[in-house]
């Protein structure tokens, strides 16, 4: 896995008919564009709405540690479980969906916050949503040894800058293909 490279997530049609994934004309997002336009949106947002838009593709490079810390699990955007088992490296619907609602539940969790998405406020969005969960004290334990990890060697946070409507946008994309049964596939 070459995570030292850019990553896309395209949306390809599910499942393949042939030796390769075809992608999904980028008309079926068309629609994002809309937000590119709107009044007093953040550029990050625009920028990325308008990119899916026209490609049906996210650049998710930038994305891939906030989504494995929301989701739990490492390489969620590489589709590393697919890789490791030989198989392409794609997200089906259902694993969009799973990916999108995980978005969609931050999204909101962290309206309280505002709409700069930052480690620390990553951290207090996740601590709430865990503290309310069944074995509260095992989970607070796991994620602050998440949380550390992401810390560089001087004990850093990551420099994460986010608009709360950019992930919505990027929560939108899963859900687009998880409702039209497409699937994603990681090319990096």
């Amino acid at each position: 896995m070459a995570l030292d490279k850019g990553l896309d997530n395209v949306a390809v049609h599910w499942p393949r008919t042939n030796r390769f994934y075809d992608p999904v004309a980028p008309a079926e997002f068309v629609d994002f564009g809309a937000v590119a336009d709107a009044p007093d949106i953040a550029a990050p947002t625009g920028a990325l709405a308008l990119h899916i838009a026209k490609t049906g593709t996210v650049r998710a490079t930038a994305y891939t540690e906030l989504v494995d810390l929301l989701l739990g699990l490492e390489g969620v955007l590489y589709a590393t479980d697919a890789a490791a088992e030989d198989e392409d490296p794609v997200i089906d619907p259902d694993g969009c969906a799973w990916i999108a609602g995980g978005l969609e539940r931050f999204v909101e969790g962290h309206q309280e916050h505002g709409d700069l998405v930052t480690f620390d406020s990553v951290a207090s969005v996740m601590r709430a949503a865990v503290a309310a969960g069944r074995l509260a004290e095992q989970q607070l334990r796991w994620l602050d040894h998440r949380l550390a990890a992401l810390r560089d060697e001087s004990g850093n946070a990551p420099h994460w800058s986010f608009a709360r409507t950019e992930l919505a946008i990027l929560g939108g994309f899963y859900r687009r293909c998880a409702e039209r049964g497409f699937a994603v596939f990681a090319d990096y």
